[in-house]
């Protein structure tokens, strides 16, 4: 007797094991049917012709997305672009590619009328000469108020003012300038673009305007001359005004008194006043600003006593107490001649001088 599951005929002959067996092979577990690709056409993509009526869905792309190498492509550029930014100097612009003028320059020794009056008192001689009003050391170069100008804010004119006062505190009032022959305080303030002609006028000085290294500070003769009183006495005024919209300028005017001796000899040797009048003019794009460099462009200097047939281009070489100046004065100028600068002296009143 058949079963409930069998037909009531019974089994089919020739049927092996039953109906179950039959479709065994075509049945397919869940997990076989999650995993088909197969996806069924559109009714429009079936009436097209030879369209199965079945795709297969195209496999997932290994790999990177479109999306993710367009990011890492941004990435590396933005990568690329800050690394050559920190190479390149990040104010490199038209600004710095500039010319900067050559410092023009001019060297006067005054010769004194008679002999060079002295002392062995240093308070005595400046008490007595035109200098006895005058402030002591940096205290002479006061800063003016500062006002901003049209393209320049107040913080940039106090910083050109600030800068040129410290180029002429270096050049002027360190011992180690005046007497010990160092020129380095004086070079970390020169822009750039005028060192080649700063050191060149050191290892080659020559009186042609451009490279004498007394137009680019004060310095004695240390083998005529050594301080003798190291508060020297300094007078005079600092400007600022703007050239352009790109520029600024200031303008100093200082006159220094120093107390000198003979080299090598005792404090109770008399000594004399020695005085050099600076005209500078110093110039300030944004740049030097911001480096607190300056560009020397003018640079006038009166001083003595000095004897006007002694060379003053490297050294200056004061006639102290008791001294007179040498006869004659400069040699003869050529009209004829070119690249050179006319000799030029002057006579020092004698009120310039002590009245001991």
């Amino acid at each position: 007797m058949a079963g409930p599951e069998d037909p009531p005929e019974g089994t089919p002959e020739g049927t092996p094991g039953g109906g179950e067996d039959e479709y065994r092979s075509v049945v397919f577990d869940e997990s076989f049917v999650r995993a088909a690709r197969i996806q069924e056409y559109s009714a429009r993509e079936r009436m097209a012709d030879h369209a199965p009526a079945v795709r297969r869905r195209p496999p997932l792309r290994r790999g990177l997305s479109r999306q993710v190498l367009i990011l890492v492509t941004l990435i590396a550029l933005a990568f690329g672009t800050a690394v050559y930014m920190g190479v390149r100097n990040p104010y490199e612009s038209s600004e710095l590619r500039r010319t900067v003028e050559p410092l023009r320059m001019t060297v006067i020794p005054l010769s004194p009328q008679g002999v060079v009056p002295g002392a062995a008192d240093t308070e005595s001689l400046f008490a007595h000469s035109p200098a006895a009003q005058f402030r002591i050391g940096a205290e002479g170069i006061p800063l003016p108020a500062s006002r901003r100008t049209a393209h320049f804010s107040d913080s940039q004119v106090v910083t050109a003012l600030t800068t040129a006062k410290e180029y002429i505190v270096h050049s002027s009032l360190y011992p180690e300038v005046l007497i010990r022959q160092q020129v380095r305080p004086v070079r970390t303030l020169i822009a750039a673009d005028q060192l080649d002609q700063f050191d060149e006028s050191f290892s080659h000085p020559a009186a042609d305007g451009r490279h004498a290294p007394t137009g680019w500070l004060v310095r004695f003769d240390p083998a005529q001359a050594q301080l003798a009183d190291d508060r020297i006495r300094v007078q005079g005024t600092l400007q600022a005004a703007e050239t352009d919209s790109s520029t600024l300028e200031v303008t100093a005017d200082h006159t220094f008194v120093y107390a000198l001796r003979a080299a090598g000899t005792a404090a109770d040797t008399p000594a004399s006043l020695f005085t050099v009048r600076r005209e500078l003019h110093f110039r300030f794009d944004r740049a030097d600003l911001r480096t607190h460099q300056v560009q020397l462009i003018v640079s006038y200097v009166q001083a003595g006593p000095l004897s006007c047939a002694e060379d003053s281009t490297n050294h200056l070489r004061p006639l102290l107490a008791g001294q007179t100046a040498r006869t004659g004065g400069p040699a003869g100028t050529d009209p004829y001649a070119t690249g050179g600068v006319t000799a030029l002296c002057g006579s020092l009143a004698t009120s310039a001088q002590p009245r001991v």
